[in-house]
């Protein structure tokens, strides 16, 4: 039997109390009825198995308290039925989407897509297809991401492989891509090179490379363990040749000046980390997330480093914090040659996440 970890908070004392009464079970149906028989926990949501370690210890203010449930899928549950059940564990759980995820989990369980389940409620699921499930909401109940779970994440419209070694593709990001593309489209017809600094599962350069074949581009990642993520992704979705990824301290190891330097590179500051939601702080690559004191130590080190690697009418995309446009700006008015443009702009939510400097 898989064990979920939940945190029940203070408010949910009421349903911590429920959990502790003796279970009323429901009646089987009969063997007339031709339908296999469904464990309470399966029949009714207020009905949740509990074993040693379930008592909630009392606790006092807005402090959360753990318990264990034991939870478990029997074969023969319809698909239905299980998500509501999974969607429920993940609510306790405190997961933003639950309903998403358990679907999510549902669908690659079972090898379909989300939107089979919609019209499948009644499919039953099998002994390794229930146990399976059981114990990917637990290690989702657990905060593990999504993406990491199943290993894979949608990004511009392109299936990459994730794990716990690369930071996973955020829909934001998307945005930078936007950016990149339309600044090749005013190259086309003549050769164009893109280095994607930070390129972590290569999704922006995997991207780029798909989406602008006529352009050279360079992923560059000082994790060698991120490089073989993008790799594999490189390889599945795009040209053999094309991306090209390089282990390199941001621009050291490029090969050649280039028209385009993309980089989404860390940007959280030490004192943020520490606040970051234990989906990405227990899981994502700390690598990946945290640039020192005010989050700028590498897009510092980059701006520094870029006259040397930058064609002359170059630009430069950069992904940044909500709260360092000003800060970034001033950097780049800094800096040798000075950009001749400078412009911050905002994502579809009103967050400002990118800087363009063209020069």
């Amino acid at each position: 039997m898989a064990l979920l970890e939940i945190v029940v908070r203070p408010e949910q004392a009421a349903l911590a109390e429920n959990r502790r009464r003796p279970l009323h079970r429901m009646p089987s149906p009969g063997p007339a009825s031709g339908q296999p028989s469904i464990p309470p926990t399966e029949m009714n949501l207020s009905m949740i198995q509990t074993g040693p370690g379930a008592e909630v210890p009392p606790g006092n203010g807005d402090e959360a308290q753990r318990a264990t449930i034991q939870w478990t899928l029997a074969a023969g549950v319809p698909v239905g039925r299980a998500l509501v059940s999974a969607t429920q564990r993940l609510t306790e759980a405190g997961c933003d989407s639950p309903r998403l995820d358990a679907q999510l989990l549902l669908a690659h369980v079972l090898g379909q897509e989300r939107s089979w389940l919609f019209a499948h409620h009644d499919h039953p699921l099998s002994p390794e297809e229930a146990q399976r499930y059981t114990e990917l909401v637990a290690r989702r109940a657990r905060r593990e991401p999504v993406a990491y779970l199943i290993g894979r994440k949608l990004f511009y419209g392109l299936e990459f492989v994730v794990d716990r070694r690369v930071l996973i593709p955020r829909p934001e990001t998307e945005l930078l891509v936007d950016l990149a593309l339309d600044q090749l489209s005013r190259r086309e017809g003549r050769p164009v090179a893109v280095a994607d600094v930070g390129t972590g599962s290569g999704a922006i350069a995997v991207s780029l490379a798909v989406h602008a074949p006529w352009a050279r581009i360079y992923g560059l990642d000082i994790s060698a363990e991120a490089l073989e993520v993008a790799r594999e992704n490189g390889h599945r979705l795009a040209r053999e040749d094309n991306p090209t990824f390089l282990q390199s301290d941001l621009l050291e190891a490029l090969p050649q000046p280039v028209d385009l330097i993309v980089a989404n590179l860390p940007y959280v500051t030490s004192q943020d980390y520490a606040g970051l939601a234990p989906d990405i702080l227990e899981y994502e690559p700390r690598l990946a997330l945290e640039a020192g004191p005010e989050g700028l130590d590498l897009i510092r080190r980059l701006l520094d480093q870029a006259g040397d690697h930058l064609k002359s009418d170059g630009v430069i995309l950069l992904e940044i914090g909500a709260d360092q446009g000003e800060v970034v700006t001033e950097l780049a008015r800094q800096m040798e040659p000075r950009p001749s443009y400078i412009g911050v702009r905002r994502d579809y939510s009103g967050h400002v996440r990118t800087v363009t400097l063209e020069f």
